[in-house]
């Protein structure tokens, strides 16, 4: 849903290129319907053009974002440091799971482990899912498209901003040892931000550094950064979200938490 936001407001700009994004998620989305994306042409300034996007379903908005482009230029130029992490060859993908792992935990989570996805993704540290220790809430992951894609920053982008919501929230829950396998834990995204700092590609290696500064009031907020291969920076996010811990019972009735938000 946020990259097809940020899609639709990229087909009403013109020679400008995005470089932020802000979103809210209002409502539980319905992945067995469709989505219609309304876009406000806030402004087009000289070198800026905002775009507000509202996602509605079944009649009612599920996700706000604004979204600003730019004209490029040229200006000043630093960047942080990549960590000092493995590289990805000989990594081994996400969905390289012992299989007695996956008896043990939930069928959904079962199957976003195992089903085949268009992105590959390497975790440098491996964490156990059915009986996780206390870690510190930092975490690295490679991530690469599984085939050549074409040319084009807009189609890029929007694919960085479908794979900036993965594992980030779950970052919050790591000093805490949680165990996804005993269904306790109900995480959903509330706000999302995304910022474009350079040109990359999502067919060559991006590696996705995130971390969790803060948990509070049943709220995780985390932080994360894109950098290629070479030690580039070209992207950063920032996410809060919904962290409960409930009682397994009570958990499997929430069936849509974002409403009860």
């Amino acid at each position: 849903m946020l990259g097809q936001a940020l899609s639709a407001a990229q087909h009403t700009v013109e020679g400008r290129v995005a470089h932020s994004l802000h979103a809210y998620f209002l409502r539980r989305g319905d992945m067995a319907a469709p989505i219609i994306y309304e876009v406000d042409r806030a402004r087009d300034g000289g070198s800026f053009s905002n775009r507000r996007v509202v996602a509605i379903q079944h009649g009612r908005p599920i996700l706000n974002l604004a979204a600003s482009f730019q004209v490029p230029e040229d200006g000043l130029e630093h960047h942080a440091d990549k960590p000092d992490v493995p590289s990805p060859d000989g990594l081994k993908d996400l969905t390289h799971l012992a299989a007695d792992v996956l008896d043990r935990i939930p069928v959904k989570l079962r199957r976003f482990m195992t089903d085949q996805r268009p992105f590959e993704f390497r975790p440098v540290e491996q964490t156990r899912l059915d009986d996780p220790s206390p870690q510190p809430p930092v975490k690295h992951v490679w991530i690469r498209a599984v085939d050549a894609m074409p040319d084009g920053l807009a189609l890029h982008q929007n694919l960085l901003a479908y794979v900036s919501d993965f594992e980030l929230l779950a970052t919050s829950t790591l000093p805490h040892a949680l165990s996804f396998t005993r269904g306790n834990v109900i995480l959903a995204s509330l706000d999302h931000a995304l910022w474009f700092h350079r040109r990359f590609r999502m067919d060559e290696w991006l590696l996705y550094s995130m971390e969790s500064p803060n948990a509070a009031g049943a709220r995780g907020y985390t932080r994360g950064q894109f950098f290629r291969q070479d030690g580039t920076l070209v992207a950063s996010t920032t996410q809060e979200g919904l962290v409960r811990v409930v009682d397994p019972a009570k958990a499997r009735q929430r069936s849509a938490p974002r409403e009860q938000v």
